[in-house]
Protein backbone atom coordinates (compact mmCIF):
# COMPACT_ATOMS: atom_id res chain seq x y z
CA UNK A 1 0.00 0.00 0.00
CA UNK A 2 1.28 3.38 -0.74
CA UNK A 3 2.72 5.91 1.58
CA UNK A 4 -0.15 8.72 1.13
CA UNK A 5 0.47 12.46 2.29
CA UNK A 6 -2.18 14.89 2.59
CA UNK A 7 -0.93 18.84 1.78
CA UNK A 8 -3.42 21.04 3.72
CA UNK A 9 -3.85 24.34 1.10
CA UNK A 10 -5.77 27.55 2.46
CA UNK A 11 -6.84 30.36 1.21
CA UNK A 12 -3.56 32.92 0.41
CA UNK A 13 -1.17 30.11 1.02
CA UNK A 14 2.10 30.91 -0.82
CA UNK A 15 2.57 28.94 -3.96
CA UNK A 16 6.11 28.51 -2.88
CA UNK A 17 5.47 26.49 0.50
CA UNK A 18 2.72 24.31 -1.23
CA UNK A 19 4.74 23.36 -4.07
CA UNK A 20 7.87 21.95 -1.85
CA UNK A 21 5.94 19.04 -0.21
CA UNK A 22 4.56 18.28 -3.88
CA UNK A 23 7.84 18.39 -5.98
CA UNK A 24 9.82 16.19 -3.40
CA UNK A 25 7.27 13.82 -2.60
CA UNK A 26 5.96 13.78 -5.94
CA UNK A 27 8.87 12.71 -7.96
CA UNK A 28 8.56 9.20 -9.28
CA UNK A 29 10.18 7.30 -6.91
CA UNK A 30 9.42 3.83 -9.40
CA UNK A 31 12.10 5.50 -11.27
CA UNK A 32 14.63 4.88 -8.04
CA UNK A 33 13.09 1.10 -7.20
CA UNK A 34 10.64 2.27 -4.64
CA UNK A 35 6.85 2.84 -4.54
CA UNK A 36 5.57 6.39 -5.54
CA UNK A 37 3.84 8.62 -2.31
CA UNK A 38 0.46 9.29 -2.88
CA UNK A 39 0.16 12.98 -2.82
CA UNK A 40 -3.41 14.69 -2.06
CA UNK A 41 -4.47 18.81 -1.43
CA UNK A 42 -7.00 19.68 0.73
CA UNK A 43 -9.08 22.36 2.19
CA UNK A 44 -11.58 23.41 4.51
CA UNK A 45 -13.60 24.22 1.82
CA UNK A 46 -12.85 22.59 -1.37
CA UNK A 47 -12.70 24.91 -4.92
CA UNK A 48 -10.78 27.64 -6.15
CA UNK A 49 -8.62 28.52 -3.28
CA UNK A 50 -6.79 31.86 -4.08
CA UNK A 51 -3.16 32.09 -3.28
CA UNK A 52 -0.69 34.93 -2.40
CA UNK A 53 0.61 34.84 -5.98
CA UNK A 54 -2.85 36.35 -7.60
CA UNK A 55 -4.31 32.98 -9.22
CA UNK A 56 -6.27 30.38 -7.62
CA UNK A 57 -5.77 26.73 -7.32
CA UNK A 58 -8.31 23.66 -7.54
CA UNK A 59 -8.87 22.10 -4.04
CA UNK A 60 -10.94 18.56 -4.83
CA UNK A 61 -11.20 17.57 -1.36
CA UNK A 62 -11.93 18.71 2.05
CA UNK A 63 -10.20 17.64 5.60
CA UNK A 64 -11.31 14.27 5.66
CA UNK A 65 -8.25 13.69 3.76
CA UNK A 66 -6.78 13.55 6.33
CA UNK A 67 -8.26 10.52 7.90
CA UNK A 68 -6.51 8.31 5.25
CA UNK A 69 -2.99 9.81 5.40
CA UNK A 70 -0.25 8.75 6.99
CA UNK A 71 1.54 11.86 6.85
CA UNK A 72 -0.20 15.62 7.35
CA UNK A 73 1.66 18.62 6.11
CA UNK A 74 0.41 22.06 7.08
CA UNK A 75 2.59 24.26 5.08
CA UNK A 76 3.19 27.56 6.38
CA UNK A 77 0.98 29.72 7.46
CA UNK A 78 -0.58 33.18 5.77
CA UNK A 79 -0.58 35.18 8.94
CA UNK A 80 0.38 34.26 12.64
CA UNK A 81 -1.81 37.32 14.21
CA UNK A 82 -4.78 35.51 12.52
CA UNK A 83 -5.65 31.98 13.90
CA UNK A 84 -6.81 28.43 12.07
CA UNK A 85 -10.08 27.59 12.37
CA UNK A 86 -11.38 25.50 15.35
CA UNK A 87 -12.23 22.76 12.33
CA UNK A 88 -8.79 22.76 10.80
CA UNK A 89 -7.46 22.80 14.12
CA UNK A 90 -9.59 19.72 15.31
CA UNK A 91 -8.64 17.56 12.25
CA UNK A 92 -4.84 18.24 12.85
CA UNK A 93 -5.69 16.91 16.77
CA UNK A 94 -7.67 14.00 15.18
CA UNK A 95 -4.73 13.18 12.99
CA UNK A 96 -2.37 12.95 15.13
CA UNK A 97 -4.20 10.54 17.64
CA UNK A 98 -4.69 7.64 15.40
CA UNK A 99 -0.87 7.84 15.43
CA UNK A 100 -0.21 9.74 11.99
CA UNK A 101 3.04 11.69 10.86
CA UNK A 102 2.36 15.77 11.49
CA UNK A 103 4.89 18.08 9.66
CA UNK A 104 4.90 21.71 10.20
CA UNK A 105 6.95 23.73 7.58
CA UNK A 106 7.55 27.57 8.50
CA UNK A 107 5.36 28.86 9.90
CA UNK A 108 2.64 26.05 9.74
CA UNK A 109 4.52 25.25 13.18
CA UNK A 110 2.21 28.03 14.73
CA UNK A 111 -0.87 25.95 13.60
CA UNK A 112 0.54 22.56 15.10
CA UNK A 113 1.30 24.74 18.23
CA UNK A 114 -2.35 26.28 18.37
CA UNK A 115 -3.75 22.89 18.05
CA UNK A 116 -1.57 22.22 21.27
CA UNK A 117 0.31 19.11 19.18
CA UNK A 118 4.00 20.55 20.29
CA UNK A 119 3.55 21.30 23.94
CA UNK A 120 6.56 20.08 25.64
CA UNK A 121 8.23 19.47 22.57
CA UNK A 122 11.08 20.20 20.53
CA UNK A 123 10.03 22.80 17.71
CA UNK A 124 11.34 24.65 14.53
CA UNK A 125 10.31 27.76 12.85
CA UNK A 126 11.20 30.91 10.72
CA UNK A 127 14.20 32.86 12.74
CA UNK A 128 12.28 36.17 12.31
CA UNK A 129 9.14 34.97 13.89
CA UNK A 130 11.36 32.94 16.64
CA UNK A 131 10.22 35.38 19.36
CA UNK A 132 6.43 36.18 18.21
CA UNK A 133 6.35 31.88 18.45
CA UNK A 134 8.38 31.65 22.29
CA UNK A 135 5.61 34.48 23.86
CA UNK A 136 2.68 32.63 22.17
CA UNK A 137 3.54 29.07 22.61
CA UNK A 138 6.09 29.07 25.92
CA UNK A 139 5.51 25.30 26.57
CA UNK A 140 7.23 24.46 23.48
CA UNK A 141 10.73 24.39 23.27
CA UNK A 142 11.94 25.93 20.21
CA UNK A 143 15.58 25.28 18.61
CA UNK A 144 15.99 28.91 16.99
CA UNK A 145 18.98 27.22 14.95
CA UNK A 146 17.65 24.17 13.68
CA UNK A 147 16.86 23.73 9.81
CA UNK A 148 14.14 21.28 11.32
CA UNK A 149 13.55 19.37 13.96
CA UNK A 150 12.21 16.01 14.40
CA UNK A 151 10.62 14.97 17.62
CA UNK A 152 8.92 11.61 17.77
CA UNK A 153 6.35 11.76 14.84
CA UNK A 154 6.01 15.24 14.47
CA UNK A 155 8.35 17.68 12.26
CA UNK A 156 8.75 21.12 11.94
CA UNK A 157 11.06 23.32 9.87
CA UNK A 158 12.62 26.95 9.35
CA UNK A 159 11.28 29.31 6.74
CA UNK A 160 11.52 28.91 2.84
CA UNK A 161 14.46 26.35 1.75
CA UNK A 162 14.56 24.65 5.15
CA UNK A 163 11.02 23.16 3.88
CA UNK A 164 13.01 21.09 1.58
CA UNK A 165 15.16 19.68 3.83
CA UNK A 166 12.70 18.74 5.79
CA UNK A 167 10.88 16.70 3.34
CA UNK A 168 13.97 15.16 2.40
CA UNK A 169 14.73 13.59 5.55
CA UNK A 170 11.31 12.28 5.41
CA UNK A 171 12.29 10.90 2.27
CA UNK A 172 15.62 9.72 3.95
CA UNK A 173 13.68 8.26 7.16
CA UNK A 174 11.15 6.13 4.64
CA UNK A 175 13.50 5.23 1.93
CA UNK A 176 16.95 5.67 3.37
CA UNK A 177 20.21 8.20 2.49
CA UNK A 178 20.52 7.02 -0.78
CA UNK A 179 17.34 7.34 -1.82
CA UNK A 180 17.05 10.73 -0.69
CA UNK A 181 20.30 11.84 -1.92
CA UNK A 182 19.37 10.91 -5.44
CA UNK A 183 15.72 12.88 -5.17
CA UNK A 184 18.12 15.98 -4.04
CA UNK A 185 20.31 15.58 -7.19
CA UNK A 186 17.06 15.08 -9.53
CA UNK A 187 16.25 18.45 -7.46
CA UNK A 188 19.33 20.57 -8.10
CA UNK A 189 19.58 20.62 -4.27
CA UNK A 190 22.31 19.76 -1.98
CA UNK A 191 21.38 16.34 0.17
CA UNK A 192 23.41 17.25 3.36
CA UNK A 193 21.72 20.11 5.21
CA UNK A 194 19.85 17.66 7.87
CA UNK A 195 19.18 16.85 10.92
CA UNK A 196 17.86 13.52 12.72
CA UNK A 197 16.27 12.65 15.77
CA UNK A 198 19.08 13.82 18.14
CA UNK A 199 18.86 17.43 16.12
CA UNK A 200 21.99 18.59 14.22
CA UNK A 201 22.74 21.17 11.78
CA UNK A 202 24.48 20.79 8.68
CA UNK A 203 25.57 23.34 6.59
CA UNK A 204 27.11 22.62 3.06
CA UNK A 205 30.73 23.74 2.37
CA UNK A 206 30.93 26.59 -0.14
CA UNK A 207 33.08 25.82 -3.29
CA UNK A 208 36.54 25.97 -2.84
CA UNK A 209 38.04 28.06 -5.96
CA UNK A 210 41.44 26.92 -4.19
CA UNK A 211 42.12 30.25 -2.31
CA UNK A 212 40.59 29.33 0.39
CA UNK A 213 42.49 27.12 2.85
CA UNK A 214 40.06 25.77 5.69
CA UNK A 215 37.77 24.59 2.31
CA UNK A 216 40.48 23.10 0.99
CA UNK A 217 41.43 21.47 4.18
CA UNK A 218 37.59 20.20 4.84
CA UNK A 219 37.54 19.01 1.31
CA UNK A 220 40.22 16.96 2.14
CA UNK A 221 39.11 15.83 5.04
CA UNK A 222 36.06 14.41 3.10
CA UNK A 223 38.19 12.71 1.32
CA UNK A 224 40.07 10.94 4.18
CA UNK A 225 37.21 10.29 6.18
CA UNK A 226 39.12 6.78 7.40
CA UNK A 227 41.86 8.56 8.91
CA UNK A 228 42.30 9.94 12.38
CA UNK A 229 41.82 14.14 12.55
CA UNK A 230 42.02 16.48 15.79
CA UNK A 231 42.21 20.14 15.61
CA UNK A 232 45.69 20.54 15.88
CA UNK A 233 46.29 18.18 12.98
CA UNK A 234 43.97 20.16 10.43
CA UNK A 235 44.92 23.83 11.25
CA UNK A 236 48.38 22.91 10.62
CA UNK A 237 47.47 21.41 7.00
CA UNK A 238 45.44 24.68 6.21
CA UNK A 239 48.07 26.64 7.79
CA UNK A 240 46.40 28.39 10.64
CA UNK A 241 46.80 28.81 14.58
CA UNK A 242 44.02 26.33 15.98
CA UNK A 243 42.08 29.27 17.30
CA UNK A 244 41.73 30.95 14.36
CA UNK A 245 41.34 27.20 12.73
CA UNK A 246 38.50 26.98 15.45
CA UNK A 247 36.70 30.26 14.92
CA UNK A 248 36.44 29.92 11.05
CA UNK A 249 35.38 26.92 11.33
CA UNK A 250 32.78 27.26 13.34
CA UNK A 251 31.34 30.33 11.44
CA UNK A 252 31.56 27.93 8.08
CA UNK A 253 29.83 24.75 9.39
CA UNK A 254 27.86 25.98 12.82
CA UNK A 255 29.04 23.32 14.35
CA UNK A 256 32.30 21.54 16.20
CA UNK A 257 34.99 19.78 14.70
CA UNK A 258 33.83 16.64 16.15
CA UNK A 259 30.44 16.82 15.22
CA UNK A 260 31.10 17.70 11.71
CA UNK A 261 33.30 14.50 11.87
CA UNK A 262 31.15 12.54 13.00
CA UNK A 263 28.09 13.35 11.01
CA UNK A 264 29.79 12.78 8.02
CA UNK A 265 31.05 9.61 8.68
CA UNK A 266 27.44 8.45 9.79
CA UNK A 267 26.33 9.66 6.10
CA UNK A 268 29.07 7.59 4.80
CA UNK A 269 28.55 4.56 6.84
CA UNK A 270 24.93 4.95 5.73
CA UNK A 271 25.75 5.01 1.74
CA UNK A 272 28.21 1.88 2.45
CA UNK A 273 25.39 -0.13 4.31
CA UNK A 274 22.61 0.66 0.96
CA UNK A 275 25.19 -0.07 -1.35
CA UNK A 276 27.73 -2.52 -0.17
CA UNK A 277 28.15 -5.84 1.06
CA UNK A 278 31.09 -5.32 3.51
CA UNK A 279 30.68 -6.09 7.10
CA UNK A 280 29.79 -3.86 9.32
CA UNK A 281 33.80 -4.16 10.62
CA UNK A 282 34.55 -2.70 7.40
CA UNK A 283 31.85 -0.40 7.17
CA UNK A 284 33.13 1.07 10.59
CA UNK A 285 37.02 1.37 9.49
CA UNK A 286 36.39 3.06 6.40
CA UNK A 287 33.54 5.89 7.60
CA UNK A 288 36.54 6.08 9.79
CA UNK A 289 35.20 5.40 13.34
CA UNK A 290 37.97 4.16 16.04
CA UNK A 291 36.49 0.75 16.68
CA UNK A 292 32.99 -1.01 15.68
CA UNK A 293 31.79 -1.02 18.92
CA UNK A 294 32.11 2.89 18.63
CA UNK A 295 30.01 2.77 15.15
CA UNK A 296 27.54 0.78 16.81
CA UNK A 297 26.54 3.15 19.60
CA UNK A 298 26.93 5.97 17.65
CA UNK A 299 25.14 5.05 14.37
CA UNK A 300 21.96 3.41 16.80
CA UNK A 301 21.99 6.89 18.75
CA UNK A 302 21.78 9.25 15.84
CA UNK A 303 19.05 7.00 13.78
CA UNK A 304 17.24 4.54 16.36
CA UNK A 305 18.56 1.65 14.53
CA UNK A 306 21.12 -0.75 15.09
CA UNK A 307 23.86 -0.79 11.59
CA UNK A 308 22.74 -4.42 10.63
CA UNK A 309 18.89 -3.68 10.60
CA UNK A 310 19.61 -0.36 8.78
CA UNK A 311 21.05 -2.86 6.36
CA UNK A 312 18.47 -4.68 6.00
CA UNK A 313 15.38 -2.35 5.85
CA UNK A 314 17.10 -0.21 3.11
CA UNK A 315 19.47 -2.23 1.26
CA UNK A 316 16.78 -3.92 -0.94
CA UNK A 317 14.70 -0.90 -1.82
CA UNK A 318 18.05 0.10 -4.14
CA UNK A 319 17.39 -0.80 -8.04
CA UNK A 320 20.37 -2.85 -9.06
Amino acid sequence: MSHTIAVIAYEGISAFHLSVPCVVFGDDLLKLGVPRYNVVLCAEKPGPIPTMSDFDIAIRRDLTALESAHTVIMPAWRDTTQPPSDALLTALRAAHARGCRVVGLCLGSFVLAEAGLLDGRKASTHWAWAEEFKAAYPRVKLDQKALYVEDGNILTSAGTAAAIDCCLHLVRRDHGAEIANRVARRLVVAPHRHGGQAQYIEKPLPQSDGRDPLSTTLAWTLEHLDESHCLESLAARARMSVRSFTRHFRKKTGTTLTQWLLNHRLQRAQRLLETGNCSIDVVAETAGFSSTVTFRQHFTQAFSIAPAAYRKQFQSRLPS
